[in-house]
This record gives C-alpha cells, structure tokens and sequence, in this order.
C-alpha cells in the first residue's frame, strides 16, 4: 500500500527538493524512495519510472521558471524588461541548480502541463522581445539567441566555471547589455506570421 498521504504531486514536489540537494544527475528513485520513507516498489503507483519522474519534474521546474521569468517582466518593456526577465532567469538557475537542468527538456506532447508550461515560458520571452519589434521567425531566432546566452553562462557559473579575477554579476550584465544591444539593432527579415514553436519550446 502507498504510504497514506502520498501521491504523484507529493513524489514530484520531493523529488525537486532532492535534486536541488544532490544535483540532477544523482536523483534517482531509490534515493526519492529512501526520502520518502517508502519501498521503492510503492513509488510505480505513482511515477511508472525514472524517466517519467524526470518528465514530471521538468514540467515543475518550467513553470516555475515561466512563472519567475513573466513576474518580473511584468510591467516593463525593452530592456528594462529583458534585464529583469534574465535576472530572474539567473537567480532561479542558481537557486535550484538540481531541478533547473530539467527545464531544457523538450515537452513531450502527451503531457498537457508540460506543454503549457513551455508555452508560457516561451511566451514570456515572446513578450519581451516585441518590445523589440521582433515577432515570427525573427522572435524564434532571437528567443534561441538569448536562451543559448543565459542557459550556457548560468551552466558555466553553476559548474565553477569563471575563474577569471573579474566580477561575475558583472559580466552577467554585460552579457544581457550586449543581448539588449543585439535585440534593437537584429538584421532578421521581419517577416512571416507569429508561430509556436516546439522545442521549449524554441
């Protein structure tokens, strides 16, 4: 029997916490399990396995992620809005360095909330950058622009990777200024109508 109380938003919401403890490569579901004081068997009623508890996990952290990334855009426009969209980009990074690598998974169409939460996500950046006048295929082009920016910077600092005598908050800012910098002078066409994309889902 399940332990009383338990079920698949409980598993996933631990799993979350377990990760951002031991990081993402280490969370399997025999560690979860231990967490949850239960035998591993009990943990199929409600993740069929590890790769579901990941596919669970990464729709949690992308709306999360969603969820940050609009709040702190809300309300500006231009750069205002994409320093403070990639500020909370960052600081989400660093705060759940487990469960944030599970939000470059690509949703899996059979999962509704995985799905919505990549569209908002990608919707909150679309936001942003038509204050930039970018849509259609320049937005997508610039949306994977700026994710490639933000994902291998905040990959690279979590990982210790600067060692460079040089201020990281600083470079970080200097990395969305040149974004900013990009974004108001980009040489796309300009053409084609608004489209939704699928990896994020750029």
């Amino acid at each position: 029997m399940p332990r009383v109380g338990l079920n698949q938003q409980t598993v996933v919401r631990e799993a979350a916490r377990l990760a951002d403890e031991v990081g993402f490569q280490q969370l399997t579901l025999a560690a979860l399990a231990s967490r949850l004081g239960v035998a591993l068997p009990s943990l199929y009623k409600h993740v069929r396995g590890a790769d579901a508890l990941v596919q669970k996990l990464a729709a949690l952290a992308t709306a999360e992620l969603a969820t940050v990334m609009t709040t702190a855009a809300v309300g500006r426009s231009g750069g205002d809005a994409l320093r403070a969209m990639a500020d909370a980009y960052r600081d989400y990074a660093l705060r759940h360095p487990g469960r944030y690598p599970a939000t470059q998974r690509v949703p899996d169409p059979a999962d509704a909330e995985h799905v919505e939460a990549g569209e908002r996500a990608v919707g909150a950046i679309f936001a942003v950058l038509r204050g930039y006048g970018l849509t259609g295929d320049d937005a997508v082009d610039a949306t994977r622009a700026l994710r490639s920016a933000l994902h291998g910077f905040v990959t690279l600092e979590a990982a210790g990777g600067f060692g460079l005598p040089r201020d990281v908050d600083r470079s970080y800012h200097q990395l969305v200024a040149s974004m900013d910098i990009s974004f108001r002078s980009w040489p796309g066409t300009r053409q084609g109508a608004d489209q939704q994309e699928r990896d994020w889902r750029p």
